[in-house]
């Protein structure tokens, strides 16, 4: 889908009942972009799980934060930017789970960067001016 260029954005509070919407943006929007369905599970899931951690640790579950997210397509890129005004973190001092072991112990959480670093093509973090954090998520468009 060379030269399709596509923008679209959704502004959510920071309630995990919002995560549906959520959810459904991004799978229609990834739908119209030519996604197949295995890819469109994969962008869903990781947006889910940066969403997830905004509202657990960002904004420490509080309903009254924003979060936006900003989708563009252009020249089979899909990038995804999501931002917050939450309290921010580094995620160079996240440390790379042993996903054997977190099985093994059958642990629940804590694998969400790992699981979107494995979903996406690109993963990155950075703090916006006005203290806005910002993870952006790209999938690129295979056999396009």
């Amino acid at each position: 889908m060379k030269n399709y260029r596509l923008h679209k954005q959704l502004k959510i509070n920071s309630g995990t009942e919002n995560l549906a919407k959520v959810r459904n943006f991004v799978k229609s929007t990834a739908l119209e972009c030519g996604f197949g369905e295995d890819d469109i599970e994969q962008i869903i899931l990781a947006v889910d799980e940066a969403c997830t951690n905004i509202i657990k640790h960002a904004y420490e579950f509080s309903p009254d934060g924003i979060i936006d997210i900003d989708i563009k397509f252009n020249d089979d890129k899909f990038t995804i930017a999501i931002t917050d005004e939450g309290k921010g973190f580094d995620p160079k001092l996240i440390p790379v789970p042993d996903v054997r072991e977190f099985y093994k112990q059958k642990k629940v959480g804590g694998l969400g960067i790992y699981l979107m670093k494995k979903l996406m093509d690109e993963v990155s973090y950075s703090v916006e001016k006005k203290n806005k954090n910002r993870v952006t998520l790209v999938k690129y468009l295979k056999n396009a």
